[in-house]
Parts: C-alpha cells; structure tokens; sequence
C-alpha cells in the first residue's frame, strides 16, 4: 500500500473510531492477522489471535452496551479516553512513517480527529436524549453502528473513498452537533 493510501485508511479508520472506539480497530486486526496488512513492525502484535480476539470480543459488547439507556452516556464518558487511543494505534498501525517522531505526530492528529468525531457524536446523543427522553437513542445507536460498519469496510476496499465520506460526514455531523446544541438551548430558554 502507498503512502496516500495509508493516510488515507488511517484517516477514514480514526473517523470511525470516533464513533465506534473498538470496531475498526477490532476490523484492524482481523486485516493484519489475515495478512492482508503490513503494519509497521511496532505494531505486528495488532495481528496476533491473543489481541485479535478480545478486541472483537470488546467490539461486539461496545455494540450491544450502546443500546442501553444509561450504559451509552457512561460509554461516551469512557470514549473520551478511549476513542482517541483506539484511533492513535490504528494510525500507528496503517501508516509507515518516516521516523518516529512524524509517527508520534500523525498518530496524535489521529486522536484528536477521533476526539472531534466522539465529542459531536455525543453532542447529538445528548440532544436525542433531552428532545426524546432517550426513546430514539437505540435507533440513532443502530445508525451508528451500520454506518461504522459500512465506512471500516470500504476503508479496507477503497481508501480514498472511505477518506473523503469520512471528510463529509465529519462536516455533517459538525453541522448536525450545532443545531442540535442551538435547538437544547432554544428550549432551555422556552
């Protein structure tokens, strides 16, 4: 894989891991244990059965704890420290940078790019929450979780095109955050 190629993975991998903190990561390693990527030599052990498994494992409970009221507001707590960790290894594990130190630079913009995703996606779980009383929650949960899926998947297949719907959701779900913070303000001053 090229170099535009894996910025292009690692930047559509950590959008979604602000949505999902496990699942990409969980796909990540599937992808290296199968051999279908080289990560960088640091992080081989991404692709051994040892941490293949508990990550899927994690993955698939991150996925069914988000569909519980209550659960998935101390989810989105946790995913504060999470979300940008998960993003940080996959960059680390899908870009071959020049030296350590470019390495250490991407894989934080990684996080901070998950941060920015998780921080949004919260925001709108959070007004879901006040306009809803949380009835549509597991249904937004369920959104979330095949738009994760969907985006992990095409990342692997097509990068560039995974980079740039992860740019446009990233703009739409910014869009998306700010009216649903003006609309929870609006009725708080009502």
């Amino acid at each position: 894989m090229d170099a535009a190629s894996q910025y292009a993975l690692a930047y559509a991998l950590t959008t979604t891991a602000g949505v999902r903190a496990l699942l990409p990561l969980a796909a990540f390693a599937v992808v290296i244990h199968l051999g279908f990527l080289h990560p960088p030599p640091g992080f081989a052990w991404l692709g051994g059965a040892t941490v293949m498994w508990p990550l899927i494992g994690i993955a698939v409970l991150e996925l069914l704890a988000d569909k519980v009221p209550i659960v998935d507001h101390l989810m989105h707590v946790v995913g504060v420290a999470v979300k940008p960790a998960a993003a940080a290894v996959l960059v680390g594990g899908s870009v071959h940078a020049q030296s350590p130190q470019i390495l250490a630079g991407l894989m934080a913009l990684g996080a901070l790019n998950a941060l920015g995703i998780h921080a949004a996606v919260a925001s709108v779980r959070g007004a879901s929450t006040l306009t809803t009383a949380g009835i549509a929650n597991p249904a937004i949960s369920t959104v979330e979780d095949g738009g994760s899926i969907l985006a992990t998947l095409l990342a692997f297949f097509a990068p560039f095109i995974a980079a740039f719907l992860a740019l446009c959701f990233a703009a739409t779900l910014f869009i998306l955050a700010r009216n649903a913070y003006k609309r929870v303000r609006t009725s708080q001053r009502a």
